[in-house]
């Protein structure tokens, strides 16, 4: 068997692994086991089908509490001319769910029914009558739930192959059975590797990494289905690494091997795999996700699949995603899970390398009748662009990018009702957005944002791809924020504009300011390392606007061109020592415990087309920012201003 050490196309490396599996006997149902019906058997697959053995109901039964009857006997009952029934040999109580004597065939409700005495006299003791009037006939087998009505001695209930629902349970128990036949759960055996990794709740100095990826890929395993191991961390020595995979092995049908596997000094995984077994593919031309190993080494009783994962956690995860399910969905004999594919529009440009299938993590919007996807953060590092992720644009190798207004796929992981109550944000970054989301969530909405500055937002609001944008774009010849820029960038188009929150901003410094920076004349200073946020966000247009009045160039500023498109990630800059200062805003600089020197203050609008303005969509939003709880909320939030919240600025 040939090996590859480079890159080969997603297709070829699923279909290099799988002939490796089937040679050894491994693609198929791994084993069969007897398990208790009870909620234990939840989710578990059906390794057989499920006869019934016995008939629902399992009898002919009372669908009313009523009187048993013959259908014949009521025959000519009509208002005017009633028919009476003696009880017992022409009529019988029954409660619901009772048995039918064997001579009945119809219940008449206990509500259509006179009940009488011995002489034929009306009494009020329904249940201990002499006999019965009734002033209607009724149908043969009305109001029975028949032999066999639900289920039927020997018809299909489920089909092998099945994830057992609740539901499935209760139908499963009514056909007789107490135990059921289920697919043997894969046993997958996680193990961490790298020296530079502690455990979760270890005290971090520099250079240690949080180890959580074994709890992502772990919880990525049992949802599929698997039973999941997470081995303790590994440091980085080979004979350690390749003692640890051989006993993983020996129990395990698959080993996820979290370590680093791009070509270099510490490369252990596709040397293990060399060593103990043979290496199938190493490194797989998709983003994010490139240093993909596939391999097989020799188990207890048989060959066992080790795949080598990225260490970054986004390519992580996405590699359990594109090799791991499809995998245990054939262990367990279902079938592979497959997103809804939508058509989404692209909100801005994207650049992907031609050889690549890209996975781009996108937020997903309906505005109008639009499906809109915007790109989210691209690094593999960044585990928080999968939780906000709504879905996975997937660029085809081939494809060197894709323009803004173009079409894409996208596999989406939220439903289209989830969509369809999802408020699309795209502007400037603000920390109260965060907090609006959490405050919308508790009235059935969901607020999507992305960053990409104020007057990106503005645009996107022109071409229909955002319900609203934030922006605190300043007006250079009057002072006044945003009305220019809004007649500038949406000429013709109706808007409102609401003042959310006034803010400070100024520049964040290392704590102490050891270079003692006051003002922004000191960014000029050649020992001044400075961080920028993207051209079009309102901090660089402020920034610019007083550099301008302070004739100051923009050249003589070390980092000007150094981009962030938040003011965390401003802060996170100055915190990490990649700058010592930045422009930005105070509650930023308090959240990664920087000193920070006001300098301006400003005002955040929420900029909405007034067709936007008008629909039950964003109503929750309108009465959110009335209400004290959100505001309160957000005047605790250092350098802000909420005297102006909720103020209209515009509407036209």
């Amino acid at each position: 068997m040939s090996v590859y050490l480079h890159d080969i196309p997603l297709s070829q490396a699923r279909a290099r692994l799988r002939e490796a599996l089937q040679d050894a006997d491994l693609w198929r149902v791994l084993g069969v086991e007897s398990i208790p019906l009870d909620e234990n058997a939840l989710g578990r697959v059906t390794a057989e089908p499920i006869w019934a053995e016995i008939s629902s109901p399992h009898y002919h039964a009372s669908a009313m509490d009523g009187f048993a009857v013959r259908a014949i006997a009521t025959n000519g009952a009509i208002p005017s001319s009633p028919v009476t029934l003696f009880i017992g040999p022409e009529a019988q109580y029954v409660d619901t769910g009772d048995p039918l004597p064997e001579w009945a065939n119809a219940v008449i409700p206990i509500e259509n029914v006179e009940s009488l005495d011995e002489k034929n006299q009306i009494v009020d003791e329904i249940r201990k009558p002499k006999s019965i009037r009734i002033r209607a006939a009724v149908p043969p087998w009305s109001h029975v739930r028949p032999l066999g009505e639900d289920i039927v001695a020997t018809q299909l209930v489920l089909p092998a192959g099945h994830a057992l629902r609740p539901v499935d349970l209760g139908a499963i128990a009514a056909s007789g059975h107490q135990t059921i036949r289920v697919a043997r759960k894969p046993k997958v055996a996680i193990l961490p590797t790298g020296t530079e990794l502690v455990p979760i709740g270890s005290k971090l100095k520099a250079g240690d990494i949080l180890e959580y990826n074994s709890l992502v890929l772990a919880s990525q395993i049992k949802q599929m289905g698997g039973e999941p191991t997470r081995f303790p961390i590994i440091k980085d020595d080979f004979d350690l690494i390749c003692e640890k995979v051989q006993e993983a092995a020996q129990t395990h049908d698959l080993i996820l091997l979290n370590a680093g596997s791009s070509a270099g000094a510490e490369d252990f995984s596709s040397k293990v795999v060399e060593k103990l077994g043979t290496l199938l593919v190493h490194g797989v031309a998709v983003r994010p996700g490139h240093p993909v190993i596939l391999g097989m080494v020799n188990g207890q009783s048989s060959i066992v699949p080790i795949i080598g994962v990225p260490g970054y956690p986004v390519s992580a995860a996405l590699t359990v995603d594109i090799f791991v399910e499809a995998l245990i969905a054939k262990w367990l004999g279902r079938p592979a899970l497959e997103l809804p594919i939508e058509t989404a529009t692209l909100t801005r440009k994207l650049v992907s390398p031609a050889g690549d299938d890209d996975y781009v993590r996108v937020a997903v919007g309906k505005v109008g009748d639009k499906l809109l996807a915007a790109p989210l953060s691209r690094g593999a590092g960044v585990i928080t662009s999968l939780v906000q992720a709504d879905g996975l644009a997937l660029i085809p190798s081939g494809v060197q990018g894709m323009e803004a207004g173009e079409s894409v796929k996208v596999h989406l992981y939220r439903s289209k009702a989830q969509i369809d109550k999802t408020i699309f944000c795209i502007g400037s970054h603000d920390l109260t957005l965060d907090l609006l989301a959490q405050f919308l969530a508790e009235h059935d909405r969901r607020l999507a944002s992305a960053n990409v500055g104020s007057q990106g937002g503005l645009v996107a609001l022109r071409r229909g791809e955002a319900h609203l944008a934030g922006s605190h774009l300043l007006d250079p010849n009057d002072g006044s924020y945003n009305i220019s820029y809004i007649r500038q960038y949406m000429p013709n188009m109706s808007v409102k504009v609401i003042a959310l929150v006034g803010r400070d901003q100024g520049l964040m410094i290392k704590k102490g300011n050891p270079k003692g920076i006051k003002s922004l004349g000191d960014l000029s200073r050649p020992e001044v390392q400075f961080v920028n946020r993207q051209r079009g966000a309102g901090t660089r247009v402020l920034l610019d606007y007083h550099l301008d009045l302070m004739k100051l160039s923009f050249e003589s500023i070390a980092g000007y061109a150094s981009e962030e498109y938040t003011h965390l990630g401003v802060a996170a800059a100055v915190a990490s020592d990649r700058a010592d200062c930045g422009l930005g805003i105070a509650a930023a600089a308090q959240a990664l415990d920087l000193d920070f020197v006001p300098l301006f203050q400003e005002r955040y609008d929420l900029v909405i087309p007034n067709e936007h303005a008008q629909s039950k969509l964003l109503a929750p939003l309108f009465d959110l920012i009335m209400e004290p709880a959100f505001r309160n909320s957000v005047s605790k939030l250092t350098g802000y201003d909420v005297s102006v919240m909720g103020r209209i600025i515009l509407e036209d």
